[in-house]
């Protein structure tokens, strides 16, 4: 396995990781290309990749923060590639990333049916929190 940090010309590759492991994906919306490309360019967000012995995308995560907290995002496993250590490399490969920026905090939500990412934070080492409770305001549905 080999950590990469990814670009823009990566997008189509994680786009199709993103889909094969099942995680929901707004092309009109968050996951438009452009939207991509601003929020790299914005210093906010690094995708960080993990490619296989054969050079194939076997993993991705989106390390943004907010100046505070870095937030793990949109991490996803290949289905041929998951039980292997892939995403606790991947969490590992974001919080050293945080470090290096200063952030001492990191976070990620998870939806409360998908036990194997509950399972791999809480394995990894990360407390899960019952009392917040999560709000959000879309502009749309695509978002």
């Amino acid at each position: 396995m080999q950590i990469v940090h990814l670009s823009t010309d990566d997008f189509d590759e994680i786009c199709q990781l993103w889909q094969a492991a099942g995680l929901p994906f707004k092309p009109a919306g968050r996951d438009n290309p452009t939207v991509f490309a601003e929020q790299m360019a914005s210093g906010v967000q690094t995708p960080i990749g993990i490619r296989g012995e054969d050079g194939q995308l076997i993993g991705v995560a989106l390390a943004t923060h907010d100046s505070r907290k870095g937030w793990i995002n949109r991490i996803a496993v290949h289905p041929n590639s998951q039980r292997q250590g892939v995403g606790a490399a991947l969490i590992t490969a974001c919080e050293q990333h945080f470090e290096q920026l200063g952030l001492l905090i990191v976070a990620a939500l998870v939806e409360a049916d998908n036990t194997a990412s509950l399972n791999l934070f809480l394995h990894e080492g990360y407390q899960q929190h019952d009392s917040v409770i999560y709000f959000s305001k879309r502009a749309s549905d695509n978002v």
